[in-house]
C-alpha cells in the first residue's frame, strides 16, 4: 500500500473530490483525518467511511479554517494523538458565480477566507510538525479555471491563481526542510454540483474535452495519492492538471 503507516489531514474532506481523497488514502493504508464545516458532516462522512471499511482509522474534525488558533489547535491534537503529520491536502474550498458588477466586499472576503487563508492557517500549522519531523507533503486543491478563468465569479479563479503561487512558493521555502509541497488543478468534475447541471449543458463541454468525458472525483483523487506517496518523492513545486485536456 502506497501509504501504509502515513497520517493524513484532508480538508474539505466530508464529499466530493475530498471524500474520494480521503477514501483513496484509507485504501492505502494511511491513517486519515478529515476536516469539515460542521461536525454532523464530519460524522456522517466517516460513518459513510466506515460502512465500507470497518477496519479504516479515520474520524472527523471540524475547525473554523479561516481562524488561525482554531486549526492549530485541532492540528495540534491530530499531531498529540498519532505522533505526528505526514501529509496535508488543502481542499476545502466555495466556488460562486457572481458578475463582477454585483460583487460585495463580503462576496469576494468569503471566498478568499476560505480559498486562501484556509490554505495558509492549515499550511501553517501542519508544517510545524513536518519541520520538526525533517519530512511531510502539503497538496493544495487549485483549478483549471487557475489558468484559464471563467466568464464570472472572478474571486474564485483569482483565489486559486493564488493558489498556485502559494504552493510554488512553500515548495522553495521547505524544501530544504525535507517538505514536498504540489498542487492539483481539476478539470470540470462530475461532483453533487455538477449533477445538478442540465445534460444539455454537460454536452458541449464534453464535446471539448479530448478524452470525451468530464472527470470523477476518484480522478483526482488518484493524482493526490500518486503525490502524496514516496513514488513521487522527487517532485515538489508542481501544479498539475487533472482534466483531460479541457481547454473549455
Amino acid at each position: 500500500m502506497l501509504l501504509e503507516n502515513k497520517v493524513a489531514i484532508v480538508t474539505g474532506g466530508s464529499r466530493g473530490i475530498g471524500y474520494a481523497t480521503v477514501e483513496a488514502f484509507v485504501k492505502e493504508g494511511a491513517t486519515v483525518v478529515l476536516c469539515a464545516s460542521r461536525q454532523e458532516t464530519a460524522d456522517k462522512a466517516v460513518a459513510m467511511l466506515k460502512e465500507t471499511y470497518p477496519d479504516a482509522a479515520v474520524e472527523g474534525i471540524y475547525p473554523d479554517l479561516s481562524d488561525y488558533a482554531a486549526v492549530k489547535a485541532a492540528f495540534d491534537e491530530v499531531a498529540e494523538k498519532y505522533s505526528k503529520i505526514d501529509i496535508l491536502v488543502n481542499n476545502a474550498g466555495v466556488s460562486e458565480s457572481t458578475p463582477f458588477t454585483q460583487y460585495t466586499d463580503e462576496t469576494f472576503t468569503k471566498v478568499m477566507d476560505l480559498n486562501i487563508k484556509g490554505v495558509f492557517n492549515c499550511s501553517k500549522a501542519a508544517s510545524e510538525h513536518m519541520i520538526a519531523a525533517g519530512s511531510g507533503v502539503i497538496l493544495n486543491t487549485s483549478s483549471m479555471v487557475s489558468v484559464y478563468g471563467q466568464p464570472s465569479g472572478i474571486a474564485y479563479p483569482t483565489s486559486k491563481f493564488a493558489v498556485n503561487g502559494f504552493t510554488l512558493s512553500l515548495a522553495r521555502e521547505l524544501g530544504p526542510k525535507g517538505i514536498r509541497v504540489n498542487a492539483v488543478a481539476p478539470g470540470i468534475t462530475y461532483t453533487d454540483m455538477m449533477r445538478s447541471v442540465p445534460k444539455e449543458v454537460i454536452d458541449p463541454m464534453i464535446a471539448q474535452i479530448p478524452l470525451r468525458r468530464i472527470g470523477q472525483p476518484e480522478d483526482i483523487a488518484n493524482a493526490f495519492v500518486f503525490l502524496a506517496s514516496d513514488n513521487a518523492s522527487y517532485i515538489s513545486g508542481e501544479v498539475l492538471h487533472v482534466d483531460g485536456l479541457a481547454r473549455i
